[in-house]
């Protein structure tokens, strides 16, 4: 009795969704960059099947462009919007009981601290300890913290590009049918083991989504800081009815 989840992907479409199958999970997390929670709520649902639970969540990007610390929530109840401190997103999170994961943990700017996981420690629920993005001395600090903190493991693709999906995953030792069994495991702490691939396609994987990084972190942030106004998960947005302008970072 086991449940195969990739527990972090940025893309879903048709083909994500047949490479999840063909890697045997049983369920992925989607988490894309910048979207609102309904939108979310409404691609996870039309993607998932009796095959393949698909699972909204928000990577919310806490401070500043120039210090952000990305935190994974799932089980939201209400919207949290990006670029507020994280203090006010660990509150926020705190308050409507969800289901808190440290992704990708000192990995660049972008990233909890050692020093963020164990001040909100009794908030997350499981530290990221591979992730196909980081080179090997990434994922070694990346247990390390786990370790020290001692909090439960888990592993995700990241997957930014659809190909990535199915590279890694994580084995929990109870079915995983539901979002609730999904959240459940996480917070109960269930046994579970990270599955990944370590030769030529993880290299490749780990290759190609380094590239996309610094697509996303030149041309594409770009785009998005001076052309495209503002982002519909600004904290100023009218989507938050004021809820958060006082909190917004820029």
């Amino acid at each position: 009795m086991t449940g195969n989840v990739d527990c972090h992907v940025k893309v879903l479409d048709d083909s994500v969704v047949e490479r999840a199958k063909r890697a045997g999970l049983d369920a992925i997390v989607y988490a894309p960059h910048f979207t609102r929670l309904p939108e979310i709520r409404e691609q996870a649902e039309a993607y998932s099947s009796d095959d393949l639970l698909v699972v909204p969540a928000r990577e919310v990007f806490t401070g500043t462009w120039h210090d952000r610390k990305h935190v994974l929530a799932l089980g939201l109840e209400e919207p949290v919007p990006d670029f507020i401190p994280l203090e006010a997103a660990m509150a926020e999170f705190e308050r409507q009981d969800a289901t808190v994961l440290a992704p990708h943990p000192e990995f660049l700017t972008v990233s909890l601290t050692e020093h963020d996981v164990e001040r909100y420690a009794d908030v997350i629920d499981a530290v990221e300890i591979f992730n196909p993005k980081h080179l090997p001395s990434h994922n070694r600090r990346a247990r390390e913290i786990a370790d020290r903190v001692e909090l439960p493991p888990f592993t995700s693709s990241y997957a930014h590009l659809p190909r990535t999906v199915g590279v890694c995953h994580t084995v929990f030792d109870t079915d995983i049918e539901t979002e609730a069994d999904l959240l459940a495991a996480l917070e109960d702490g269930v046994g579970r083991r990270v599955v990944y691939e370590n030769g030529f396609r993880r290299w490749s994987t780990t290759a190609t989504e380094l590239a996309h990084l610094v697509y996303e972190n030149t041309w594409k942030k770009g785009d998005r800081l001076f052309l495209s106004g503002i982002e519909p998960t600004h904290p100023r947005h009218i989507a938050y009815d004021g809820r958060f302008d006082d909190e917004a970072v820029y």
